[in-house]
């Protein structure tokens, strides 16, 4: 974080500054790491004392004083030997800080900022723009998924005072969640990926899903840019609801940013992208799954509208070989059997991307293994999706599917009842049972996917699988 005095944090959070007994004072300055994660506590930072749903964060404030955290920012004060300042809300706190530190630095220097959102993809896409923008200046981008009202602001104190770029991934699982993201980061670029069922029953339908998605957008300012997806129904009339200039991407002719003579196999997909000005180039990209290709044509229009060189650009990507653990990660090896670990989220179009790209790449002669989870989050759609992607199993000819737990069985039920299928299903209660099934029906060549929302907890099972064939 920038350096701040203790007053001026108690000030711009709104909150009453307690000294605890220590030789600090209000102008002491603070400039570490903020965290509401005690473990993560070095000397110098700040902790956030925040109320969740299963515990208090106040729990843990003796351990992040005892780790010599500088700052402790609570909702009532603590015998402890710490400066602490009092607030009603430390979320609010929180985004209240963020959005002051967002504002200081880009007032102070020459920060861009790059709003990511949409149902699949947004950790992807932010991954491969930090590989971009941080070949051509200092560059901030979330770790993982923190892309909710503690994780973003998080992300957006991480800025310095040289930081050039921001790359904030903005989730939600209601409405109003990214408007208030974006009011803290302002972005210059906002980008919408995709509006699928992702948490559509968080949601309430797909409807208030565009609705969430689109406030990426509404609010931009007219010398602003939105990237928009123009394949999707659901994101190309975002292009109505903004004051924005809109940068298209997409397959299609009239987007500015398209990819054709796309080639997809084992180790990635390869495309060439061409820009409206008429600017192309051949693309290695290395990320698996045909369907990474759409994250990476949004990275090139941002990346662009930056003025980041397209050769810049296609080397940043080129680099890039996993979009993130857990996230079509190649994994085995072992008598040439590939396991694809996609188990740290599922929903219906991420899971029959996964399951188009398992049929695309398995070798001839070879069995394609499918062991899918619960697609959580679907509400209402729940049944109808599951029923979707094991009727997709079947007609894309998936040899072996291993359904794992309750939540996902009808997806099991569903394909057992096709008729026409030559391939096997197979319903188990716990991962440890889908793990010594797997085990003893892979065969040399083979390639097994495992794909679930992460409440089911397969991500695990695909590093044990990835191990054992290694």
């Amino acid at each position: 974080m920038i350096a701040l005095t203790l007053a001026e944090i108690a000030s711009v959070i709104g909150g009453s500054l307690h000294l605890g007994g220590t030789d600090a004072t209000g102008e002491t300055v603070v400039d570490g790491t903020v965290t509401t994660d005690s473990r993560e506590i070095e000397p110098g930072d700040v902790f956030f004392a925040k109320r969740g749903e299963f515990d208090d964060g106040h729990r843990f404030a003796p351990a992040a004083v005892e780790r010599g955290a500088a700052l402790l920012v609570v909702e009532h004060p603590l015998d402890l030997p710490a400066p602490q300042i009092v607030v009603a809300d430390t979320v609010d706190a929180l985004g209240a800080l963020a959005t002051e530190v967002v504002a200081r630095v880009r007032a102070g220097g020459d920060l861009r900022i790059v709003g990511v959102t949409g149902s699949n993809g947004k950790t992807t896409t932010k991954n491969l723009l930090r590989a971009v923008l941080e070949r051509v200046g200092p560059t901030v981008a979330a770790r993982a998924s923190y892309n909710n009202e503690v994780g973003a602001p998080i992300t957006m104190l991480e800025l310095a005072a040289d930081t050039r770029y921001l790359v904030a991934e903005m989730g939600a699982s209601g409405v109003g969640e990214i408007a208030r993201l974006v009011r803290m980061a302002r972005p210059d670029i906002g980008i919408v990926l995709k509006v699928g069922l992702a948490h559509a029953g968080e949601f309430g339908g797909i409807e208030q899903t565009v609705r969430a998605k689109s406030e990426m957008v509404t609010d931009l300012l007219d010398t602003d840019v939105a990237v928009l997806n123009l394949d999707d129904p659901r994101v190309a009339p975002m292009a109505g609801l903004t004051a924005a200039r809109v940068v298209w991407f997409g397959l299609g002719a009239d987007a500015h940013v398209r990819a054709v003579d796309i080639s997809a196999h084992a180790r990635g997909t390869d495309f060439t992208v061409e820009l409206a000005g008429g600017e192309s180039s051949r693309v290695r990209f290395g990320v698996l799954g045909e369907h990474h290709v759409m994250n990476a044509l949004a990275t090139i229009a941002a990346a662009t509208e930056l003025g980041v060189p397209l050769d810049e650009i296609v080397a940043a990507l080129e680099s890039v070989t996993l979009a993130e653990r857990w996230r079509m990660q190649l994994m085995g090896g072992r008598d040439g059997i590939t396991v694809i670990n996609d188990a740290y989220n599922a929903s219906p179009d991420s899971v029959a991307a996964a399951l188009k790209t398992l049929a695309q790449v398995r070798a001839p002669g070879s069995q394609a293994i499918a062991v899918l989870g619960e697609m959580s989050e679907l509400g209402e759609f729940s049944g109808e999706e599951h029923d979707r992607i094991g009727l997709l199993a079947v007609r894309l000819g998936i040899s072996q599917l291993v359904v794992v737990g309750e939540g996902a069985r009808r997806l099991h039920i569903t394909a057992i009842n096709e008729g026409s299928w030559d391939g096997e299903s197979t319903y188990v209660e716990q991962a440890d049972e889908a793990y010594d099934l797997v085990t003893g029906l892979a065969r040399p060549g083979d390639t097994i996917l495992v794909k679930s929302s992460n409440s089911a907890g397969l991500r695990h099972l695909g590093d044990r699988l990835g191990e054992w064939f290694s």
